[in-house]
């Protein structure tokens, strides 16, 4: 049988209740912990302002003060998402045999392929989602058989997404990057320049009778530099702000962006890092695509030499392999 999957066990599930690890602790439960009736308006910001200098202020703000933002006008075509968006789905409406065939191994220190659970959550706690994983750029860290072959047009849709990426990709790290005063590519290089490495996730959330105690993904900051997410049109991204946890709004064709932990370890605390989660639907399925934009596994990652000094200025965040940073956070490790 190998790891049960939420899928299956949401497809098993009798009408109220859930298995006893997907019930959160109280201080956890979207039903007690979501302010309610009230959406979140992260800043929404026109990529294609041709006032940059405007557009450099906003999306400097939007970093500083919120981690989150969504982004419209980007250039990257709805038919395009709407492309990636389908095949991601008909993948996880498979037979659960087709989709094992793509069951990441056990025993690989790698992320990519379809599982379940990623990381050691505290009292045995389990989300309501499974995952599929993989790497969508650069082409010489793709492995294609982490792709699904069935839709056949999934790598057809992912190939053509990744390369629509690349330019919000690189005008985003300009903009970030000129805005902490560096020079226009900096920020890029610091985080591995064109080997930078695009990590594609699709979160799939079947629905779920008590969406009250359940959590699809457990609050988190991202471990990447930046995160570039398309979710569907399932409400169930929540953001932190203030101690309290909110709805964050779904805008057609936006693309959802997240601070992550790199970042904020480059900006040195600058720019911060989302707290985020997911809550499930008790009867429709959410789906999201975040493409992780994070440094290869030997690069070296610490707060951006020219943002530090000793006297104003020291260091708040260590430096170290990314490799080293990813393992400290799925085992909890302090770093």
């Amino acid at each position: 049988m190998g790891v049960e999957r939420v899928q299956d066990i949401a497809s098993a599930t009798s009408k109220d209740t859930i298995p006893v690890e997907f019930i959160r602790s109280e201080n956890e439960q979207p039903g007690i912990t979501t302010v309610p009736g009230t959406v979140l308006e992260c800043p929404i910001i026109d990529f294609s302002d041709p006032d940059e200098e405007k557009l450099l202020k906003q999306i400097f703000e939007a970093s500083t003060d919120w981690g989150m933002y969504q982004i419209v006008n980007h250039d990257i075509s709805n038919e395009a998402i709407a492309k990636l968006q389908a095949v991601g789905k008909e993948f996880f409406e498979l037979p659960h045999e087709e989709k094992e065939v793509y069951a990441k191994d056990p025993n690989s220190k790698s992320v990519e392929g379809y599982g379940t659970f990623l990381q050691k959550e505290l009292e045995g706690k389990k989300g309501w989602v499974d995952h599929l994983f993989h790497k969508i750029w650069p082409p010489s860290a793709i492995n294609y058989c982490f792709w699904p072959k069935n839709p056949a047009s999934y790598r057809e849709a992912n190939e053509e997404y990744a390369k629509n990426l690349h330019k919000v990709v690189e005008k985003l790290f300009k903009l970030l990057s000129l805005g902490l005063g560096l020079e226009a590519q900096e920020l890029k290089k610091a985080v591995g320049g064109d080997d930078l490495v695009y990590l594609l996730k699709i979160n799939y959330y079947p629905p779920c009778p008590r969406p009250d105690l359940a959590l699809g993904v457990v609050a988190h900051t991202d471990m990447s530099a930046l995160t570039i997410l398309v979710p569907n049109d399932v409400q169930g991204l929540q953001a932190c702000r203030d101690g309290q946890w909110y709805d964050v709004k779904y805008i057609p064709n936006a693309l959802v962006i997240h601070i992550g932990d790199q970042m904020e370890v480059m900006s040195n605390g600058k720019f911060k890092a989302v707290l985020h989660r997911t809550t499930v639907s008790k009867d429709k399925t959410r789906i999201s695509w975040p493409a992780f934009l994070e440094p290869p596994p030997d690069h070296i990652i610490g707060p951006h030499p020219k943002l530090v000094n000793d006297k104003e200025n020291p260091p708040k965040y260590k430096t170290k392999k990314y490799s080293e940073y990813v393992y400290n956070k799925l085992n909890k490790i302090p770093q």
